[in-house]
């Protein structure tokens, strides 16, 4: 039957076009952008995992520098290193030549306080960004290293960089009552505890350098290198003295150390001023609190101690131990920017798969699109033709009536 009001085939023709340029627009889209899935209404599922790897690779980048700015600081550190041991060399080869009867000793011996002088100035210089791996000031570093991902959540590692002290400081060790001590310990909920007598070189100012008149073995203040060990409770935070630190930074230092030690930062309020420590226990419980400070050693502090005019034998036994401290850094240091160089070549691999691996599930195949786009613009015009032929349908009936 046939009828005026009602043409099926128009109808099918119409849908069948509607289709392919549906397909049409989706193509043209996929070629523009690029990207098969370009937002969720695409593929929710591919769209959620490509999204996921997308900020892990952008986290990677983050690691890549953070491992390029520890790169840095290794390097630092590692040719200072490299450049104490070929002094400590040149030093080695004048202490030798003190061990002959018909040598001036007092004139190597000035050759030796001046480079021993050198030393001091490479080890005070060799600094990154304010960090400093071979005075003494640090203990440890951790080097951002990877983004570990897992079934239950994402987590940073790290790289731990042990540092080395080539410091030409020295001192006697320092006791608990150097510090004064810890009046009412343990600290009972809500209460303070104080440590009196706390005071640092250089008192309400900035911390002096040990060279800049300190003299480690008489004085009772804490100075630069010295470490502190604050315990609360079970948990002990140790922090290293550091020349400029003020009282605040001090207690600063301290807290942080702690809270790395396992303690809640909300668990209790620590500020030092006017030699004073004060420790604020802001739990219900009572927690035992002690102090104690060990005054820093360097690894090279025998250098002051070297004298060919006195006992040429004697330092000749030195400097054989000081040259492997010295070495032994070096190698440290070599050994640890070696694995960040590692790490860090791995990492931007890793971001290469990642993105080839987004890539695949997102990206438009071109020459793919490039087929269809031209077979649906075929399917198009005939789409076109179909229609027009069945439009044209109806005039036909009119040769009934005539």
């Amino acid at each position: 039957m046939s009828s005026i009001l009602t043409n099926t085939s128009a109808m099918v023709a119409l849908q069948t076009m509607k289709g392919i340029n549906a397909n049409l627009n989706k193509t043209q889209a996929d070629i523009s952008t690029g990207k098969t899935v370009a937002t969720a209404k695409d593929n929710a599922a591919v769209w959620a995992i490509s999204k996921v790897m997308e900020s892990d690779v952008q986290g990677f980048k983050g690691i890549s520098d953070s491992l390029s700015v520890g790169n840095a600081t290794l390097t630092v550190a590692r040719q200072a290193s490299e450049s104490v041991t070929k002094l400590l060399t040149e030093m080695k080869g004048k202490i030798v030549a003190a061990q002959a009867e018909n040598v001036d000793r007092s004139k190597l011996q000035t050759d030796i306080t001046q480079l021993t002088k050198q030393i001091e100035s490479v080890v005070g210089a060799a600094q990154f960004n304010g960090l400093n791996l071979v005075d003494g000031s640090e203990t440890s570093i951790n080097v951002l290293s990877s983004l570990d991902r897992s079934a239950t959540g994402v987590a940073s590692s790290n790289i731990e960089v042990t540092a080395q002290n080539l410091s030409t400081s020295a001192g006697l060790a320092l006791s608990g009552t150097a510090l004064g001590s810890v009046p009412g310990s343990p600290v009972a909920g809500g209460a303070t505890g104080t440590v009196t007598g706390f005071s640092i070189q250089g008192g309400a100012g900035a911390l002096a350098s040990n060279a800049n008149g300190a003299v480690p073995g008489t004085l009772t203040s804490l100075i630069e290198g010295d470490a502190i060990e604050l315990t609360v409770g079970s948990s002990t935070g140790r922090y290293v003295v550091k020349k400029g630190d003020t009282n605040e930074e001090l207690a600063t230092g301290l807290r942080n150390a702690l809270i790395q030690g396992g303690v809640n930062g909300s668990d209790f309020t620590l500020s030092a001023s006017s030699g004073t420590l004060s420790i604020t226990n802001n739990t219900n419980a009572a927690a035992a609190v002690s102090v104690a400070a060990t005054r820093g050693e360097g690894g090279l502090a025998a250098l002051n101690t070297i004298d060919v005019t006195s006992n040429a034998p004697a330092a000749l036994d030195a400097i054989e131990g000081l040259l492997q401290t010295s070495i032994n850094a070096a190698a440290s240091f070599g050994s640890s920017q070696k694995r960040i160089d590692i790490q860090n070549e791995f990492v931007g691999n890793l971001t290469d798969s990642l993105k080839t691996g987004i890539g695949a599930m997102v990206d438009t195949d071109m020459e793919e699109a490039s087929a269809r786009l031209q077979a649906l613009q075929v399917q198009q015009q005939l789409a076109t033709q179909a229609l027009s032929i069945a439009n044209q349908q109806p005039q036909g009936l009119l040769s009934l009536f005539r």
